[in-house]
């Protein structure tokens, strides 16, 4: 996704592929301020409230790239008032 003016990485590309959500929110949590995912069951699994990151869900129907860049309007508009321990779902 094109997040002007954000370092945005996978996890593939941090090497975390195939860690499960505790663990990967605690290694977010080391090196970024938020996590986005697509993981609309993640705030019933994990207690987020404990880790120093807010998490954002990007919902939509099809898990499409496009779908995903509709969002980017609204995900914007919302990182630069995030604050840590904050979950966030924007949906299409």
């Amino acid at each position: 996704m094109d997040l002007i003016g954000h370092d945005v990485r996978t996890v593939i590309e941090c090497g975390w592929a195939g860690t499960s959500n505790g663990k990967l929110l605690a290694l977010a949590a080391s090196s970024f301020d938020v996590l986005l995912t697509a993981d609309r069951n993640i705030k019933h699994q994990q207690n987020l409230k404990t880790l120093p990151i807010a998490v954002v869900v990007l919902a939509t129907p099809d898990g499409l790239l496009t779908s995903f860049q509709q969002l980017l309007p609204s995900l914007l508009a919302e990182l630069s008032t995030l604050a840590p321990r904050t979950f966030l779902e924007i949906q299409l």
